[in-house]
């Protein structure tokens, strides 16, 4: 007998299967091998190391490398030259993984239920920097920080915790559960809240009601937003960041830590608020002020752009027509 579906019994497992658990276990194995190895080695050398393992990266996925040297030669084609695009593209690879590097080597340590800096890093610059976003935080009750892929987009909800800015922070689950509950551990070690992002938008707007600031990382192509430009081409961006600024009268501020030549240093920025006008339009505030957030967030990229993660198809079409404010609408993360 058929199912209502007209599908045979059985036909619903057809799909696509996930990871095996042997599988699962296996890169759960290599990931903490890689830990206790990275942590036994010297920041300056892990640097060296990630630059191979970029050049790797950049050589064995011919796919990525693509849609990074195409995203650069959109951004800065009539700056650079073709040898510049490809360093430049190198470069991101290798700042894919030196991420992954700094937060094995944490600047941070879990003391109790306290998060105490490593006193080899100077973090007393991104800590004034935040105090500034702090202050922000307790006038509005509450506000929006958006990060884009860009230097250690890790590492600011550390420095946001030892300043006292409590965060709910959207996150992607990953596909094998036991990398993701010793990767979530250390996140969750941070103090903050994390959501995951499928049908956030409830959790978010909750946490702003309690007056609790809110981050993501929406400069990742999503099908269901905005056509908005990004580097003077129209990209496809989520509209959530400004959505919830507009319902709930919070500011957007946009936050970044990029490298410098000393490992220990990193460059902070913090912008200024982005309020929602309280008697404009709410689809024109939304539209507004996702172009400030792109415009922001692309002067920061502009000044590093070796290091932000030019292999996500950031151009590509929309697969299904925009939608506009959707209330179950997926942060970009």
């Amino acid at each position: 007998m058929l199912e209502r579906s007209g599908r045979r019994p059985g036909a619903l497992n057809m799909r696509k299967k996930g990871k095996s658990k042997t599988l699962q276990i296996v890169e759960y194995l290599l990931f903490y091998v890689t830990v206790a190895f990275a942590r036994a080695i010297p920041i300056r050398v892990l640097r060296v190391i990630s630059g191979i393992l970029g050049y790797l990266l950049y050589l064995g996925i011919p796919r990525r490398r693509k849609i990074a040297l195409q995203n650069i030669e959109m951004a800065f084609g009539d700056k650079l030259s073709q040898k510049e695009i490809r360093r430049l593209a190198r470069l991101s690879c290798k700042a894919f993984f030196l991420t992954a590097v700094e937060m094995i080597k944490s600047p941070f340590r879990l003391e109790g239920a306290g998060i105490v800096p490593d006193p080899r890093y100077k973090s007393d610059h991104l800590e004034r920097l935040l105090q500034k976003a702090k202050a922000i935080h307790e006038q509005a009750g509450g506000c929006i920080f958006v990060t884009p892929h860009l230097g250690n987009w890790e590492l600011l909800p550390y420095v946001s915790s030892l300043i006292g800015i409590p965060l709910a922070i959207v996150i992607r689950p990953l596909d094998n559960p036991y990398l993701e509950r010793a990767i979530l551990s250390g996140r969750i070690g941070s103090g903050h809240l994390m959501i995951p992002k499928m049908n956030a938008m409830f959790s978010l707007e909750r946490m702003l009601r309690k007056g609790k600031s809110v981050a993501m990382l929406p400069d990742q192509s999503n099908s269901k937003g905005l056509r908005v430009k990004f580097f003077g081409t129209s990209a496809t961006v989520t509209p959530v960041p400004a959505l919830l600024a507009v319902r709930h009268r919070r500011p957007v501020i946009v936050v970044a830590a990029c490298r410098t030549k000393d490992p220990y240093y990193f460059e902070g920025f913090v912008s200024d608020p982005i309020w929602p006008e309280p008697d404009a339009d709410d689809h024109f505030e939304i539209m507004r002020i996702t172009t400030e957030i792109n415009l922001k967030m692309e002067e920061i990229i502009r000044k590093f752009p070796e290091q932000y993660l030019w292999m996500h198809n950031r151009w590509k079409k929309p697969d299904r027509k925009p939608v506009f404010g959707n209330a179950r609408e997926e942060p970009g993360v």
